[in-house]
This record gives structure tokens, sequence and C-alpha cells, in this order.
């Protein structure tokens, strides 16, 4: 979210008269209400087509994020041509309602006002992506269009006759297979109404909560504050979505503690960068992801998020275990104002914040679909807010709430649109289909080669963008290259997820690394590497979807137990390989050989229960791995005892 906006022209130090600001203020709010109420109405009756929904939520969401974009714009020709373009993005959403019936007995053919509208509709998206995302997207549009219209000058297998004009309105605007496809009803079924009851909740304080939960369970330990950090930005990733927004949210709280009990600035922005980025791949919401990918593969969203549960909590786990071995190796302190006392606290004062998270879980195992479960998490929170004055929210607050929610999911919708226009393309001329063979002929059959190429391929595309969108091109452009080798489709596609999604922490683009590095003053390419060491998992644990599909709930019982054991085994024995440290510095034979068992125990090949000699192997690792760990803690112990002696 921050990270988007933190790119659009915006210059707060020249500020708009106060009646133009005031008088674009209010239409902007009433925009974000009725934006509000229509994704509400949508999700709990459903009574409205798909078509003018996703057309009328478009045109809302583009009208208000053009009104937001010109209000903040330097160039005084920015602010016209937004303000200019404001009212035309209205035009496609309320022409598709007044004449729905008449398109659809014309089988969705265009007329000359349809390309009239199409022209607008195509100047707002590129005006909007341009401002919100910057200019890779853009590009990616004009290079699909051109290819729709030039096609015919292309030879062999990757041209066609070309699409004209008439074409392109009637599939990219007047059908759902473009513009208002499946990506832009995720957003207005599930990415809005989530980011709704992300912000709800953060204003009303459960992201306080969070916080404080995590230092009353952890900070008393050595170090604790990096383990509050990383379990905080992890709790409240799971509402928010966006790490580089949880990295400003938790950020400006936890570094600061980090720096104070002495983790340096580097490593205090790499810890919290490391943990935002879980939020996007733990359930329930994954970035509004989960749901794109269970109407995608057609499972149900309950699947999606069994599966990711597993490597989402590995993910976490493994990075508070290297947070652990860090203050261990640096010799920190705990966090003196946090422990038992403060949770216990907090969760009779305000525990009862945590409702609506509560209700939403519940609401979904009774059987609610997530966008009515997420509505009536709204209304659980809206009953428990007024419990105490600190936490009650007026007419105001709401307004301020929906407000914060269209800002906030302007350049994803944003991106969505664009999303559609490359998709509608790939699909009218099937360009999509060729672009995964090519990565299956490059790899020449071999599944590791295409793996290595997929993830290349899934990182590129993914740098910079919102979780929702990264993962909707990948499922289009990449995600077919892995099903064609015959892999589950749920593999395939969480493998793309987790490789769309690294940019956060690697460079060159690492976003959350960045404004990490920002606010805790640390050089942002050592704190970028910092990041990628913590949180490595994020890079090995989609190659283990392969080997151990376990982990994704696939298999028997017992297989997928046994993938959970050895890859925690496994990235843990990493861990400390690469931190150096168990109870003592680790000497670099000790670190190679904790390495080369790890590996051992994470070998590429598939984990079944009736492979013994896989399984023996693995066992043998792990053997080798808890022989090390005993000697390397047993002598560390020693060597505290010794010095505690020697002091006495």
């Amino acid at each position: 979210m921050i990270g988007a906006l933190d790119r659009l022209r915006i210059d707060r130090s020249m500020p708009r008269s106060d009646k133009e600001a005031a008088a674009v203020s209010l239409l902007f709010a009433a925009l974000a209400v009725a934006v509000t109420a229509l994704v509400i109405y949508g999700a709990y009756f459903g009574l409205i087509t798909a078509l003018i929904l996703r057309s009328l939520f478009y045109s809302l969401v583009a009208a208000g994020g053009l009104l937001f974009v010109g209000l903040n714009a330097r160039a005084d020709w920015v602010r016209l041509l937004c303000y200019g373009l404001a009212p035309v993005a209205l035009v496609p959403g309320v022409h598709l309602w007044q004449s729905y019936i008449d398109i659809v007995m014309r089988g969705a053919m265009a007329t000359p006002p349809d390309l009239w509208i199409f022209a607008g509709l195509m100047a707002v998206v590129f005006v909007l992506v341009w401002m919100a995302l910057g200019w890779a997207l853009v590009v990616l549009m004009v290079a699909a269009l051109a290819y729709a219209w030039f096609g015919n000058l292309i030879p062999g297998q990757y041209g066609h006759g070309g699409y004209d004009l008439s074409r392109l309105a009637s599939t990219l605007m007047l059908s759902t297979e473009g513009i208002y496809g499946l990506p832009m009803g995720v957003a207005v079924e599930y990415i809005f109404l989530f980011a709704l009851l992300g912000t709800f909740l953060m204003k009303i304080g459960t992201g306080e909560v969070f916080v404080d939960i995590a230092r009353g369970l952890t900070g008393r330990m050595q170090g604790g504050p990096g383990l509050s950090a990383a379990l905080s930005s992890a709790m409240l990733g799971t509402i928010n979505g966006s790490a580089v927004a949880n990295v400003v949210t938790t950020g400006t709280f936890t570094i600061p503690l980090m720096k104070r009990v002495g983790y340096s600035p580097t490593l205090a922005g790499a810890i919290e960068a490391a943990a935002s980025s879980a939020g996007q791949i733990l359930p329930p919401v994954m970035g509004a992801a989960a749901f794109l990918m269970a109407e995608i593969i057609g499972v149900p969203y309950a699947q999606i998020a069994l599966a990711a549960l597993v490597p989402g909590l590995l993910y976490v786990f493994a990075l508070m275990v290297a947070v652990r071995l860090e203050a261990g190796r640096l010799n920190l302190q705990p966090d003196r104002d946090a422990g038992l006392a403060l949770l216990r606290a907090t969760l009779v004062k305000r525990g009862y914040l945590l409702l609506p998270l509560v209700a939403l879980v519940g609401f979904l195992i009774v059987g609610y679909s997530p966008t009515r479960a997420a509505v009536m998490s709204i209304v659980v929170g809206l009953v428990v807010s007024p419990w105490r004055k600190e936490t009650r929210i007026g007419l105001v607050g709401l307004v301020t709430v929906c407000r914060d929610t269209l800002i906030s999911t302007m350049p994803i919708v944003a991106a969505v649109a664009a999303a559609g226009v490359v998709i509608g393309v790939l699909n009218l001329s099937g360009l999509g289909l060729m672009m995964s063979g090519l990565i299956v002929d490059l790899g020449g059959q071999n599944i590791w080669a295409i793996l290595v190429l997929t993830a290349l391929a899934s990182f590129v595309l993914g740098m910079g963008l919102p979780t929702s969108a990264a993962y909707l091109l990948l499922a289009v452009l990449v995600a077919p290259a892995l099903t064609r080798l015959g892999l589950p489709p749920i593999v395939a596609h969480m493998f793309i997820f987790y490789y769309g999604l690294v940019s956060a922490i690697t460079p060159p683009v690492a976003l959350a690394a960045y404004a990490a590095a920002s606010i805790s003053g640390g050089d942002a390419n050592k704190t970028a590497m910092e990041s990628v060491r913590l949180g490595f998992v994020k890079l090995l644990v989609p190659f283990l979807f392969v080997t151990m599909p376990g982990l994704l709930a696939i298999g028997s019982s017992l297989d997928i137990v046994l993938s959970a054991i050895f890859a925690t085994i496994g990235v843990v024995g990493l861990t400390i390989a690469f931190a150096g440290w168990l109870g003592r510095p680790l000497a670099g034979f000790e670190r190679i050989a904790m390495a080369a068992a790890s590996l051992l125990v994470l070998w590429p090949t598939a984990v079944t229960a009736t492979d013994p000699a896989t399984i023996l192997a693995r066992l043998l690792g792990g053997v080798v791995l808890g022989i090390l760990a005993f000697r390397a803690l047993s002598a560390g112990t020693g060597a505290e005892l010794s010095n505690r002696h020697g002091t006495s």
C-alpha cells in the first residue's frame, strides 16, 4: 500500500487552496462511502450482475483515485488532467449499468458510442496506473495492445490476424474477459472488503493489541524486541497483506525498541522487513490472493488457507529462530517493560478488540462465504468498539476508514485493471499458453531447470507489484508451464505466488527493506541483504512444495506429518548454519557440516511414507544435525559456566 502511494507524484509541501482542497476532499470522501456501500451490499446480498458490479466499482475507485492524485500532484497540468479524467472514469460504469440488457442482446458487440467510452476508459486506466504504480505496467499494457493491433505483422506461431478497436472494446470493456474480468471481481468481492476490515481494526486499535501481545509473549527473552517485532508484524500482516504498510505501521515502534537493546540499525530494519513480509503468505487473507487463487484453481477457499498454513508458520518459526540466534550472538538484553504482566493487562483491557478476528474464523468454520464472514466481522467490530471510550469511533471515524481504505486499495485496483488489459489480450490471441510453452522448451523437460526459470520469471514479473496483482499476472503467464509438467495446480500456483512476492525483501526492488532502512537509519542495500538471509525460507520452501507436497496438505496424513517434520528440521539447521552461532560461535567446518546435513534432510526427492530409503537418508541427516547441535550447545553451556565460576 504505502510503497505504491510513495511513488505517486505527491508534494505535500505545496498545498492547494483551501476551497479546492475542501471540495475535492468532500468529493473523495463521498466516493469512498459510495464504494464501501457498493462493496458491502454486493458482498452480503450478491444481487448485482458481475459486469455491472465490477464496472461500477472500478469507475468509483478510479474517479476517487484520480481526485486524490490530482489534489496532491506537483505539476498543474497533472492536476488538471486528473480532475478532467475523474468524471470520465464514472462514464463506463454508468453506461454498462444503463445499457446492460442491450449489450447482452447484441452479443457484446461494440457500437460507435461504445468506442468513444472505451477510449476514455483506456485513458483513465493508463493515467491511474502511471500515477499510482509507475511506468512498468504502462509499458506492459502498451506492449499488449500493440501486439493485439499489429499481430498480423508478426510471422510464425507468435503472430495472429490482428484485432481492431471494435474487437478490443468488446473484449476489454463489454465482457468479463478484460478489465472487468475475474481479477476485478476479486478486487470488489475480496480485496477492498478485507482491506476495509483491516483498516477498521487498525482504527480501533487491534494492531496495538497485536504488538503488546507479542511483547508479552517474547519480550522478556534475550533480544526480545526482535522476537516481538517478528511475531507482531506477522500477526498484523494477516489482516494487512502489504509488507511495506506493515513496516511503516509496526516498524515505527519495534525498530527503535530493537535498537535500544543493542540491535544494529541494519539488523533491526532487516528483522522488521522480513517479519512484515510474512503476512503476505499467512492465512486467512494472504493479501487477498488466497481468494483469487481459489477462484482461478477452482477449489474451496478453505483448501487454499489450509495449504498455506504450514509453509507460512514455518517461515515465521525460522525467522524467530534466526532472530533469537542473532540476539545470543550479540549478547543482547531483553525488553524489561514486557512480559506476562503486559500480556495479561493487554488481554484483560483490550482483548475484546480481537473478537472481530475470532468471529471471522468462526463464521468461516460454520460455512459462511468469505465475503459474508468479512461483513459480519465488521458488524462485530462495530458492536465491540464502543465498549471503551478510547476505541470508540463515530460517524467521522467511519468515513475516515472508508477514505483510508480507498487510498490503500487504489493502487491495487489500478494494477488489477492493467492486468485485465494484459490478460484480455493474452486470452484473445492465445499468447499466454505460448509463453508458458516457451519456458518448458527452454527447460528441456528438466523439471529443476523449469522450476528455476519459473522462479526467475516470477521474481522479475512480480517486482514492486501489490500481492494480488503479482499473483494474478503470474497465474496467467507462468503457472501453466508448471501444470504442463504434471504438478498439482495448487503446487504450481503456490510456487509462483511465493516467488512473485520475494521482491519485497530482495534487491533491486526490496520495497519493504528500504522502508525499514528509512526508519532504522541503516544502509538500504545492506538491510535488504540481511532481510534475505533472515527470510531465506521464502526462497527455499517453494522448491520443497514439489518434493514435499505434504507441506501443502497434499497426500496421506503420514506424508503430511513427515513433510512438516523434515522441512522444519532442515530449515532450522540451515538457519543455524547461516547464523554461525548456537550457544557459542560455530567454526567454519561446523557450519559447513550443519548446512550439508540440513540439505540431506531436504534432499530433492519426493517425501512419501512408502520410500524407506529416502526416509532413512533424511533421518541420517537429522541425526547428524542433532549431534552437531548437542556438541555446540554443550560447549556453549560449559563455557558460560566456566565464565561464571571465574567471575565468582
